[in-house]
């Protein structure tokens, strides 16, 4: 008799789904064309994040049609991360593919990503060559992973996103992580294991609109930041200091100005009294100490998520799969 083990497919592919309703019929063909020259048992996650459209009713009618295709769907809108992990959650195969939705991650290079995990990576994960987005967005996205590559202790490498192969076992140590404010791309990082990325070219959408805007980006961003790194923590202090620094440089010349008053004067840096420097001053030391606080506020924000315990995410309902009962 086969083990349990021996019954899970061998590939399962997380797709987290946000008002998809115009790419979904071309998902489902392409994927399922791909799929066709895997020869390997496969299934997908897909999970409908608190769509307003007909995403689950799409979703609903694929899982009904190939038992293959399975959807659970949020009560509400959790977040792209979080749909994630999700899937992860539910994923029973030995090695997972996350991908998105929009078929931006062309599932037609699978194959690759899949012959280096049988080399004997346990993560291959993609990096974005040539995107489709304009140049301040691409120019937003090159800053961004070179200040995370030199905040964090664990390098996430550069221009990597989501679409990824991992290993069952490199799965379960994400999956046992307990963080709400999850960055999956950070959380497979932080895992180890033996990792190498392949090159791909980003894809436009296929249809639809743009669902990571800027100030989702923005947010993603923080999360990457506030969570693999203290640096922020030390940037507070380094700008403490270094305004403690120009604060006393400014005591001493205003002392020596008071001292030698005729010398200063015979170079054109005479005292003049008036209140200009003072609210100068202020202005100034109140917003290194609002910058301060903020960045606390960040890490407390995170700490009180985490403290309450609540679950990640609620699911509403599921089709093909029990959304109580995780499948691994």
């Amino acid at each position: 008799m086969p083990s349990p083990a021996d019954e899970r497919p061998l590939l399962s592919i997380v797709l987290p789904c946000f008002n998809e309703q115009e790419v979904l019929s071309e998902l489902f063909r392409r994927l399922q064309c791909a799929a066709a020259e895997w020869d390997h048992t496969w299934e997908v996650i897909c999970i409908d994040d608190g769509s307003h459209d007909r995403t689950w009713e799409l979703l609903q009618a694929q899982a009904k049609a190939d038992p293959r295709w399975k959807a659970l769907r949020f009560a509400r809108n959790f977040g792209h991360q979080t749909a994630v992990s999700a899937g992860l959650f539910h994923a029973t195969g030995q090695a997972v593919v996350v991908m998105d939705a929009d078929l931006q991650d062309p599932p037609e290079e699978l194959p690759r990503f899949i012959a280096k995990w049988r080399e004997g990576f346990e993560v291959v994960y993609a990096i974005r060559t040539k995107r489709k987005e304009h140049a301040a967005k691409r120019l937003c996205y090159w800053l961004f992973y070179r200040v995370l590559a030199s905040v964090v202790a664990n390098p996430i490498p550069l221009d990597s996103g989501d679409f990824c192969v991992m290993d069952r076992k490199v799965v379960d140590v994400v999956r046992s992580m307990p963080e709400r404010n999850r960055f999956v791309r950070g959380l497979r990082a932080w895992a180890g294991f033996r990792q190498t990325g392949v090159a791909y070219e980003r894809q436009a959408r296929a249809a639809g609109e743009v669902k990571y805007t800027m100030r989702r980006l923005v947010r993603l961003g923080l999360d990457g930041i506030f969570s693999f790194s203290t640096a922020p923590l030390r940037l507070a202090t380094y700008l403490g200091l270094s305004v403690s620094l120009v604060a006393l440089c400014g005591v001493v010349f205003t002392l020596l100005q008071r001292l030698f008053s005729t010398f200063f004067a015979s170079i054109g840096l005479a005292p003049v009294p008036g209140f200009a420097t003072i609210v100068i001053s202020i202005l100034f030391l109140g917003g290194v100490q609002l910058i301060c606080i903020g960045i606390l506020g960040e890490y407390l924000g995170r700490i009180y998520d985490e403290v309450k315990r609540r679950p990640a995410w609620v699911i509403a309902e599921g089709a093909g799969i029990d959304p109580q009962i995780p499948s691994a």
